[in-house]
């Protein structure tokens, strides 16, 4: 299989996990994917008062600088653990 094709099949795995990861989990792959997909972070720090806006944000900012491929591996990587923590 390619990267890409891992990537996506990571993805669609990952939404039928059979219990909810913990935030910080789910914040680091969010990171993650928006990384693999767009790339380095292009919109402005949401409101102070959007604390979920805002946390989104800084889990795909802290990818800033990594390659897509580098990201994907990484999300893939991710998604198998994940998956290996929680079964689908």
């Amino acid at each position: 299989m390619s990267l890409q094709a891992d990537f996506d099949q990571a993805a669609q795995d990952v939404r039928k996990l059979k219990s909810r990861p913990e935030d910080e989990e789910l914040k680091e792959l969010y990171g993650l994917y928006k990384q693999s997909v767009i790339g380095d972070i292009n919109i402005a720090c949401p409101a102070m008062l959007d604390l979920k806006g805002k946390a989104k944000w800084e889990a795909w900012n802290l990818q800033k600088g990594l390659s897509k491929e580098d990201a994907m591996c990484a999300y893939i990587s991710k998604a198998r653990e994940l998956i290996e923590k929680y079964g689908i």
